[in-house]
């Protein structure tokens, strides 16, 4: 049997549309907070003795953090000053429903644990999570795909801003139940991935009680090829983005693997971190960066990197350890770094890449690397530098990478390990009773292929179009259409092809509100304007308009059939020779001048009425 090119798995954290999970506070977003609460947060050392070495990584940057308080949504629970509440039951309500739908097997009794996170997300420094079912499964297109496990947890804080070593969260965000579903590692192509991300969501979409909209549902990929290593890309939010991200991820690590190869095929050993001041050779570079530093009382530090040439931007820039190792520079503050493979360039002329070559003694395969910035700073980002160049040598690092909105990922941290687990004592023990679970098994919601039935038989729509509306999980909103205005053949068109439409221009048709999108098919019903503007309408209202807004602003309000008559009229006596020659075969070619005249105004079928009477009237 041949070896899997893709080995991955997927961990989804949903909203829960709730109130928090350890208090009685709302879980709304805020706009406005107020208070800054100061806190800074160290690693502790596990049951074992053992460090995290991500949290490790994240108490290097001496950080410090500060908390926003918002009315109605925030309290002592949050802000670690008293000990947690009791559990949300309609949260745990909700996790065992959607451990059901999966066949999960429940826990019989709930343990809350903490998971150390001292990135400032957390004012208590760790997460709370608790397994609730574990061996379920889905099925994508006849594949069985595995559950490792599914779980209850909290929540983090949002990132407002950040400025120097301090970052400022709001803590509206914090302690949202959230449900973490983590499949097996199953899925062996990129688009697979997808396929079971849209799945697991229009379960939980289908247990009626998660939040919706940006931000509220985030994926987690991790991914490993052969002779690779596990990576997880952290938070991915757009489900059409999630196979760039795998494809990405197994063309670095398969451009890693190339660059292990080179290097032990030249025998290169790890490179020693000795810096190097060469300040006073760069004293006269027109480079801004170098120059901003020295102004700055800066320095600028080299790190020589033997055997490394041509492997940190090589090969037409298909080897990019380089790019790898700023991004690890990145982490200790500086803006970036020089290396070798790069210069001449940025304003560093060829005279001063050559005198630094010449200062550090170097041969044809050795590189360097270099940073300007305060002197801690760019040493400290020299040596993560020339440790990730260090690691080239064994392979690919297990690391947390950060998805970008073009599809690739930079580096965050290291993969966290077990030893940021540790039992929660603030949170009792959960009995999961027989009875708790026969009332939630004799209620399960629909299944996201019973409901395409139902819409399909309900409201006339085709298969397709009803999948697609529950895979999009527009199934709700769109029965509420539906409803309020006798237009189901519209409804679905709009919630399927314009939507299609509108993402493909880079639009976010689900920015739209569901009551703006009712509100605008009110105004369709009241012929404020014809179906056939729905998607210049909607188009401006993705674009921040409200529907009244977006009607006045288009002109798209409707006109009578008489002045829609005398438009059509006039069109018709323009072309009177051509209608002469064509009789009412003319109707056809001219139903495209009416409309765009027309401007949605009137639908097609009274345009194409009004023109026929008008070209009868003209031939007689």
């Amino acid at each position: 049997m041949s070896e899997r090119e893709l080995t991955c798995g997927i961990e989804i954290h949903q909203q829960l549309d709730t109130k928090k999970l350890f208090c009685d506070c709302e879980s709304d977003l805020r706009d406005d907070g107020y208070g800054a609460y100061y806190r800074r947060l160290r690693p502790t050392a596990s049951e074992m003795g053992e460090m995290d070495k991500a949290a490790l990584v994240q108490f290097q940057k001496d950080v410090g953090f500060r908390y926003q308080c918002c009315e109605g949504c925030t309290c002592l629970a949050d802000l670690d000053e008293e000990p947690p509440h009791s559990v949300n039951e309609d949260a745990m309500d909700t996790v065992l429903t959607f451990s059901m739908m999966l066949n999960g097997r429940m826990i019989d009794e709930i343990h809350f644990m903490r998971k150390m996170a001292i990135d400032g997300s957390n004012t208590t420094g760790y997460q709370r999570t608790a397994m609730i079912a574990t061996d379920g499964s889905i099925e994508v297109k006849g594949k069985k795909i595995g559950i490792s496990s599914v779980c209850l947890e909290e929540d983090s804080a949002r990132k407002v801003e950040a400025a120097g070593n301090e970052v400022l969260y709001r803590l509206d965000r914090l302690g949202i139940p959230l449900i973490e579903v983590a499949t097996a590692p199953d899925m062996e192509t990129p688009e697979e991935v997808m396929e079971v991300a849209l799945r697991l969501g229009a379960i939980l979409r289908a247990t009626k009680r998660v939040k919706r909209g940006i931000g509220t549902i985030r994926e987690d990929i991790n991914i490993s090829i052969p002779r690779g290593a596990r990576v997880e890309i952290k938070g991915a939010q757009e489900l059409r983005l999630l196979p760039d991200y795998v494809r990405n991820e197994m063309e670095r690590q398969k451009m890693l693997i190339r660059i292990k190869d080179i290097l032990n095929e030249r025998g290169t050993k790890p490179a020693d971190i000795i810096p190097e001041d060469v300040t006073e050779l760069f004293s006269k570079s027109s480079s801004k960066v170098i120059k901003g530093a020295i102004e700055d009382k800066g320095k600028v530090i080299a790190v020589r990197l033997p055997g490394f040439s041509g492997v940190l931007n090589g090969d037409g820039g298909k080897l990019r350890l380089g790019s790898e190792m700023a991004q690890y520079a990145r982490t200790r503050g500086v803006k970036g770094i020089f290396h070798s493979d790069e210069l001449p360039n940025y304003g560093i002329e060829k005279e001063y890449v050559d005198s630094l070559r010449e200062y550090l003694k170097l041969s044809s395969e050795d590189a360097f690397v270099i940073c300007a910035a305060k002197e801690k700073k760019a040493l400290d980002a020299l040596r993560v530098s020339v440790e990730r160049a260090n690691y080239a040598i064994e392979g690919v690092p297990q690391e947390t990478r950060d998805p970008l909105p073009d599809g690739t990922t930079r580096y965050s941290r290291p993969l966290p390990g077990a030893a940021r687990m540790y039992p929660e004592t603030d949170v009792p023990p959960m009995l999961l009773t027989e009875e708790r679970i026969r009332r939630i098994r004799e209620n399960l919601p629909e299944f996201p292929e019973e409901i395409e039935k139902r819409l399909v038989s309900s409201y006339g729509i085709n298969a397709q179009q009803a999948n697609q509306i529950v895979r999009r999980s527009r199934d709700e909103l769109f029965v509420k259409i539906s409803e309020g205005s006798g237009m189901p053949a519209v409804a679905a068109t709009i919630l399927t092809n314009t939507y299609t439409e509108l993402e493909h221009e880079e639009l976010d048709p689900d920015s739209i509100g569901d009551a703006q999108l009712l509100g605008l098919f009110e105004l369709l019903k009241a012929n404020r304007f014809s179906k056939e503007a729905l998607p210049s309408l909607l188009r401006e209202m993705a674009k921040g308009s409200d529907a009244e807004a977006a009607v006045g602003k288009l002109g798209l309000e409707a006109v009578g059939s008489d002045e829609a008559a005398e438009l059509i009229a006039a069109m018709v006596k323009e072309r009177e020779e051509f209608i002469r020659s064509k009789g009412l075969d003319a109707i056809g070619p001219l139903m495209g001048p009416v409309m765009a005249a027309l401007r949605g105004k009137i639908d097609g079928k009274q345009a194409n009425e009004l023109l026929a009477e008008a070209i009868k009237k003209l031939i007689g």
